[in-house]
């Protein structure tokens, strides 16, 4: 099957659809390369495998009597185990959790599942989502499929190494400081951190309700820009239990239409120094787009440096303390890496109600003045992070290398609510693969996918990584 194992989502379903390959073969491959895979990279929390070989079965039957099929028909799919699907366990990678078991899908699965998706199962994450890095005591690390030496990134480290590996086509992750952006970079695929509310939050944990409910957010991650868009249509709409979620309507772009667009290289001294490889890979992007007629030139933006204390007020103390109090009596059994994060987020004062209201208000202000900076810059380019993927272990909150300093530019994107984008562009000299970020305006994230998708194209197709042959 030559599409096998890296086709993208349009192959498999024009092939289904033709009639070409049942969705039971597709399944069975993709279930037969977790088996030879997993013991390498470890990519999953839970593998339902005989509920992936029953909604295959159903698939086939669907295709053969001719029915009406969904735009997802057979399409095997992960999700990251932070997300309700009914009747798997969802640990969000912490012993605490190990035994909850939801009784009901997330909307965005159940609208996966009603697409004709099969769901495989679901992926690895640090403890309670809080670490650049996939590692717990529950189910262990996550290993890059580029090099198994080096970190898959995180929070959504199980969910990028799976679909990186091949073993699944694409799927959901979550984000709420780069947790999409960084693992998709750091794994060479594609993710989309979108506008909070686009694609309902519900059934995620932690619950993103409350006065901070718009740092964190669900979104798709594949290994195409046009696989991203696939999914993100059919998770996106509206739903009650996300109070942020509103219904925008769907819009699309052709390269025609994106042609003049002034595009900023971001620069800001507040986000750090990225390597010189790095700064290369965006100036690539740049450089690409500027062949394609797009305005591309530097673009300062100021108060970044405000922007990333006040989502690390948020990030840090305020759910640090939320979790704090969720997991207190039980310290011996979480792990080492949110024991660094509760230290790191809690060792200051105690909040006062009118710090909290006031980062509130401060926070609003500062999103509509970076707006009216960016009013005549629909989209910005910057790098994902500082550097690629970093090796097991190396990844911390300390002052100076952590991740405070080395993920800043994924950061201010949580705090504003502004869509933004991972896409490869290159690898480094060690052979890691280094992804550019698009950034847009609050709802735009439909023009985020169209300019990734130009910079996508000039690159040229995907590139697995080396672990297929190991």
């Amino acid at each position: 099957m030559s599409f096998f194992p890296y086709g993208n989502l349009a192959e498999i379903t024009r092939e289904i659809r033709s009639k070409n390959v049942s969705p039971v073969e597709i399944v069975e491959l993709h279930l037969k390369r977790i088996e030879t895979l997993q013991p390498k990279v470890n990519a999953f929390v839970h593998l339902d495998v005989e509920g992936a070989r029953r909604q295959a079965r159903a698939a086939e039957s669907s295709a053969l009597r001719g029915v009406q099929l969904g735009p997802l028909h057979g399409v095997p799919l992960t999700i990251k185990s932070c997300i309700d699907v009914a009747g798997w366990p969802c640990p969000a990678g912490s012993l605490l959790r190990k035994d909850y078991v939801p009784r009901q899908d997330a909307p965005l699965v159940a609208r996966l599942k009603a697409a004709g998706a099969i769901l495989l199962g679901n992926t690895n994450a640090p403890e309670y989502l809080m670490a650049y890095e996939t590692n717990n005591l529950l189910t262990g690390k996550t290993s890059n499929p580029w090099n198994l030496a080096h970190s898959a990134g995180g929070s959504s480290g199980g969910e990028a190494a799976a679909i990186a590996a091949g073993c699944s086509v694409g799927g959901v992750g979550s984000d709420g400081g780069g947790s999409i952006r960084v693992p998709a970079h750091f794994c060479g695929i594609c993710g989309l951190k979108p506008t909070p509310g686009r694609i309902p939050a519900t059934g995620h944990f932690p619950s993103g309700a409350g006065a901070f409910s718009w740092i964190g957010v669900v979104g798709p991650m594949a290994r195409t820009i046009a696989d991203v868009r696939s999914l993100f249509e059919v998770m996106a709409g509206p739903d009650a239990g996300d109070a942020l979620s509103a219904p925008v309507p769907m819009r699309t772009y052709r390269e025609s239409d994106l042609r003049g667009m002034r595009i900023g290289i971001l620069e800001s001294d507040a986000l750090g120094v990225a390597t010189a490889e790095t700064r290369a890979a965006v100036e690539r992007a740049a450089k690409s787009l500027r062949e394609r007629g797009f305005t591309v030139e530097p673009f300062r933006l100021k108060r970044l440096d405000y922007a990333l204390d006040l989502w690390w007020f948020f990030f840090g103390p305020v759910i640090g303390n939320l979790i704090r109090h969720s997991v207190a009596g039980h310290e011996d059994q979480i792990s080492p890496m949110l024991c660094e994060y509760l230290a790191c987020a809690t060792s200051g004062d105690t909040i006062t109600l009118n710090q909290f209201t006031e980062a509130c208000a401060e926070r609003d202000l500062l999103r509509a003045e970076i707006l009216r900076q960016m009013q005549d810059t629909p989209v910005l380019l910057s790098p994902v992070s500082t550097s690629p993927a970093f090796r097991h272990g190396q990844g911390n909150y300390l002052p100076g290398t952590g991740y405070r300093d080395t993920m800043r530019f994924s950061q201010w994107l949580n705090l504003t609510g502004f869509p933004g984008a991972s896409v490869p562009v290159t690898l480094s000299n060690e052979g890691l693969p280094i992804g550019v970020q698009v950034i847009g305006h609050p709802f735009d994230d439909e023009l985020v996918m169209a300019v990734s998708e130009v910079i996508e194209a000039a690159r040229g197709g995907w590139q697995p990584p080396p672990l297929q042959s190991s």
